[in-house]
């Protein structure tokens, strides 16, 4: 099986990187691909919607995969320790909203493919081979948007309205375009910082970035086994 993973941010990505072992393959549109494994190739795609969504399209392109993968940290909508792994569930854009001249109740719901929760692929699998790392994790739904959430009445409503676990800003991209070119598509995030938490916001990435990456490598693993 040929695996791609998808990563936003560099500090995501670099854990994965030991130079010659995992070497540089090509630059295209500044995204960056990687040769992890010879069956696992990985790109780190920037920030936000339209950059996941290109770079997922050139991973298809490129490399031709049998799996993407989109790992990264995220926020979270309940009040859970810093670093917990979730294996998502789906992903809905919470920022796609045309139900002004589509009528009441469309919020959500992304034209074109008519869908509003783009789910993961073999979930049942996903999660067997998540159980077979023996780390604790959760799994849940997912919100995507270009937005940083933070404790305000925006997230207060996308928590109300479509009852994610997460926010983050790629995977719901991601998620679409593999949809759109028929690639089966994963995702394991990590929890960087709580959105409702009781005490003052704080965004740890370091700890959420901790175990993440081999957890994925091992999560790898048992999915091929």
């Amino acid at each position: 099986m040929n695996i791609a993973l998808f990563y936003a941010m560099r500090g995501e990505i670099a854990s994965m990187l030991h130079g010659d072992d995992t070497p540089l393959l090509q630059t295209v549109a500044g995204v960056e691909f990687y040769r992890i494994r010879p069956n696992v190739i990985a790109c780190c795609g920037g920030v936000g919607k339209v950059n996941a969504a290109m770079a997922a399209q050139l991973l298809i392109t490129l490399y031709h995969p049998d799996l993407i993968i989109n790992v990264g940290v995220a926020g979270c909508f309940e009040n859970v320790s810093i670093g917990t792994v979730v294996l998502a569930e789906g992903f809905v854009q919470h920022d796609f909203d045309t139900s002004a001249i589509d009528g009441w109740g469309t919020e959500g719901v992304v034209a074109t493919v008519n869908c509003k929760v783009f789910p993961t692929a073999d979930l049942d699998r996903a999660k067997a081979a998540m159980d077979a790392t023996g780390l604790p994790y959760r799994t849940g739904l997912v919100a995507t948007g270009d937005w940083f959430a933070t404790d305000t009445p925006r997230a207060r409503h996308i928590a109300e309205v479509f009852h994610p676990l997460l926010c983050e800003m790629e995977g719901g991209a991601v998620a679409h375009v593999c949809l759109r070119n028929q690639v089966p598509f994963m995702a394991i995030k990590s929890v960087s910082d709580c959105l409702f938490g009781d005490n003052d916001f704080t965004f740890n990435f370091p700890a959420a970035m901790e175990k993440l990456d081999a957890v994925v490598l091992d999560f790898i693993d048992h999915l091929e086994g």
